[in-house]
């Protein structure tokens, strides 16, 4: 934050909203004592108790009212997050910097012609629900780009989200600012060396379950799943954006760069 901005940081209306685990709900009833509070949809600056999960929850809950989120670990990865000190709180807030996150939108289309939507902010995944593999074709912008992909699952991350489930399924880390959306195979069968593409991040991509009733799949956008899709498309929705806040020494930008020389 520049010094303006710090200084009405110092002067904003701080909300606490805890996951319901034991470290986040302690956590919270410290900081309620410590430090003055509003309700959330009063607050010029949430901060959210819990783990990357919950900041995700945080955001997509309160994405309506336009107001950055700083998150204290209080769970196990945290990459979402800052270190957790109730210490000096204020003018933490005062010097953390904000980084603007594009959603993706999941419109996910299922057997009984049910449409179901909702944002993504690290990816939308497919996943295969039996013992069988998925038989999946990949449209990109209204162009078949794989007739079939025999596969666990794929998915669609964004730069943020690439270092989450993208990175487990030896998907790329995309610099934060890149534009890029990555598109990975979750154990790809057939073609057995398809790693997957990067791609625009204004392209639309549209998977098309194939025999869903044989081969069932599921979709989730991070932590909302539909099950049972038989089409499901995924494009950036730039009419909506989060803020997130970061300690300047550990912002997500560093972040990110880091994780591409971690052992």
């Amino acid at each position: 934050m520049s010094e303006s901005q710090g200084s009405a940081a110092n002067n904003s209306k701080i909300a606490f909203v805890a996951a319901d685990f034991d470290n986040a709900q302690t956590a919270l009833r410290d900081l309620l004592e410590a430090y003055p509070h509003v309700e959330p949809d009063e607050a010029d600056i949430i901060v959210a108790l819990g783990g990357d999960g919950f900041v995700l929850q945080t955001l997509r809950r309160f994405v309506e009212h336009k107001v950055p989120v700083f998150g204290m670990n209080r769970g196990s990865v945290g990459f979402l997050m800052n270190d957790f000190n109730p210490v000096g709180l204020v003018e933490r807030l005062a010097r953390a910097q904000a980084v603007t996150l594009y959603p993706l939108l999941m419109v996910a289309t299922t057997e009984d012609g049910t449409t179901h939507e909702s944002l993504a902010i690290n990816e939308v995944s497919l996943l295969r629900e039996t013992y069988q593999a998925a038989k999946l074709e990949i449209s990109i912008d209204g162009v078949t780009r794989m007739e079939e992909l025999i596969c666990d699952g794929a998915l669609v991350a964004t730069p943020a989200g690439s270092t989450a489930y993208n990175l487990s399924a030896h998907g790329p880390i995309i610099p934060l600012n890149s534009e890029i959306l990555a598109l990975t195979p979750i154990s790809a069968f057939r073609p057995r060396r398809w790693r997957g593409a990067l791609l625009p991040h204004t392209a639309e991509v549209v998977f098309r379950i194939r025999e869903p009733r044989k081969r069932p799949v599921s979709a989730t956008a991070d932590d909302f799943e539909v099950r049972n899709v038989i089409e499901v498309s995924i494009h950036e929705d730039r009419e909506r954006s989060f803020q997130l806040l970061f300690d300047p020494e550990t912002n997500l930008e560093e972040r990110i760069l880091k994780e591409q020389f971690a052992p």
